[in-house]
């Protein structure tokens, strides 16, 4: 099967960077990784990168003026490499509306929460101080709207008595290591894209998305349903 051929942004650690790079040495996901890039030098999914072969590069944000003139670089440099799917993995930084309407339709992210629920930062300590008893990971297109795009695939977790922002982080993560992988899948099986601000999954309109349902502790096993 062709290789779609992606880029993936990032700022930290890069674990689900990871996941992506473990399903396409698997061949569980039919896509090239031509770079990874991130806005911070120190980020140690670089190195993540560098350990399979991948190419790593840095534009560090700290050293353009303004937020203008760092989306074009950052343009210029991911454009090099010929991506047809932009991956922002933990990619910390609000883009410019010209950026995204660049990529509109090849640019994925993936977000903490069950969106439109907790957008933006510390959604974790956000779901425990408001006693919610569910949380979870949303994949979705990039618009302009701050994690207001498109959702097309969501893992549900149970919040448990006892969490702390940290263990529910971590059940959390396990499941974005899951449903980012699928949601690049679809797309560079052709099964996915976004048409006319709507996702289409293999020809039909997702107007709610795909759900996966963790359980237990771990959120290891899990059914899926299409809404």
């Amino acid at each position: 099967m062709r290789r779609l051929p992606i880029v993936v942004l990032i700022s930290g650690g890069g674990s689900n960077l990871q996941a992506i790079i473990d399903a396409a040495e698997r061949d569980q996901l039919p896509v090239e990784i031509r770079a990874v890039i991130s806005n911070r030098p120190d980020a140690y999914g670089l190195e993540r990168a560098r350990n399979s072969g991948i190419e790593a590069r840095v534009v560090d944000h700290r050293e353009f003026p303004d937020r203008e003139s760092f989306d074009r670089a950052l343009q210029r440099v991911i454009d090099s490499y010929e991506p047809e799917l932009v991956v922002l993995a933990g990619f910390m930084r609000i883009l410019t509306p010209q950026f995204v309407e660049h990529y509109m339709g090849r640019m994925f992210n993936i977000h903490p929460s069950l969106l439109p629920e907790y957008r933006g930062l510390h959604t974790h300590r956000r779901v425990l101080e408001a006693n919610g008893n569910r949380h979870g990971a949303s994949v979705h297109f990039v618009t302009s709207e701050l994690d207001g795009g498109p959702v097309v695939i969501q893992a549900e977790v149970p919040v448990l008595p006892g969490d702390d922002p940290d263990t529910l982080a971590a059940r959390v993560l396990s499941q974005e290591h899951r449903i980012y992988p699928q949601a690049i899948r679809w797309f560079a099986e052709g099964r996915l894209e976004l048409k006319e601000g709507i996702p289409h999954l293999d020809g039909k309109p997702l107007h709610k998305p795909v759900l996966i349902e963790g359980k237990g502790h771990d959120g290891g096993s899990a059914e899926s349903r299409r809404s």
